[in-house]
């Protein structure tokens, strides 16, 4: 294993692993001992009370974070015609139909979202296997198959980002940058961890959110008191 260097030891020595942080407390130490000299991302991770093995335990949505990502995203977009123009117009960086397959069935895939509209799903379909695994295949629950492609472009753009629950019945997202101040990642947390309870399977018994933690990208992870999550 690769010996941490002298920043990112001192920064894991400088917390209290065992301990539960309240929020704001939380995002004080976070910010305090960001290793990095780039802006670290702030990333959330909550343990769901679900088995995700069972259909009727799946969560995943989408959720606007108030105050943005602190990230550029690269959007892509399936469309024809007069869609296609709108999608450029509102800001997308790569849009096309069939030439766009091509370019993504030769492993291009430059771009960070993917959206299409509902006439393009014969040829998206296609790339299901390379897109899926991904996360960038358009699904019409999450809004990324729409024939409304501009707003689709616009809540990306605009801090629009998907959660989906892995295997263990965890949940990771990006929720800002080291630089944003201590209340707009708040807001954006607490409009994340919100998006969680709606998401709520009807499936889901006993605690919901189980568990949760706060990290910079390099930093270490810190257990946040689950019931400070809520504003």
């Amino acid at each position: 294993m690769a010996r941490k260097g002298k920043r990112l030891r001192g920064a894991y020595e400088s917390v209290d692993r065992l301990k539960e942080y309240d929020l704001g407390e939380a995002i004080s130490q976070i910010k305090a001992c960001a290793p990095a000299k780039f802006d670290e991302t702030v990333e959330l991770a909550v343990n769901l009370g679900v088995d995700p093995r069972h259909a009727d335990q799946m969560v995943r949505g989408v959720v606007s974070l108030p105050r943005g990502t602190g990230k550029s995203l690269r959007v892509a977009v399936f469309a024809k015609a007069d869609k296609a123009e709108e999608a450029k117009a509102a800001g997308a960086e790569v849009v096309g139909a069939e030439d766009l397959m091509e370019k993504v069935q030769k492993g291009e895939i430059d771009f960070d979202r993917c959206i299409a509209t509902p006439d393009m799903m014969a040829i998206v379909g296609r790339l299901g296997k390379i897109l899926g695994p991904r996360g960038l295949m358009p699904n019409p629950k999450l809004g990324t198959v729409t024939p409304d492609v501009a707003g689709a472009v616009q809540a990306a753009k605009a801090g629009q980002i998907e959660f989906r629950v892995e295997k263990a019945g965890i949940v990771h997202g990006g929720v800002g940058k080291i630089s944003f101040a201590d209340e707009a990642l708040v807001e954006n947390i607490r409009a994340f961890v919100d998006a969680l309870v709606k998401a709520k399977p009807a499936g889901a018994k006993g605690t919901y959110l189980k568990r949760a933690s706060l990290s910079s990208t390099m930093g270490p992870g810190l257990k946040l008191n689950v019931a400070s999550l809520s504003g």
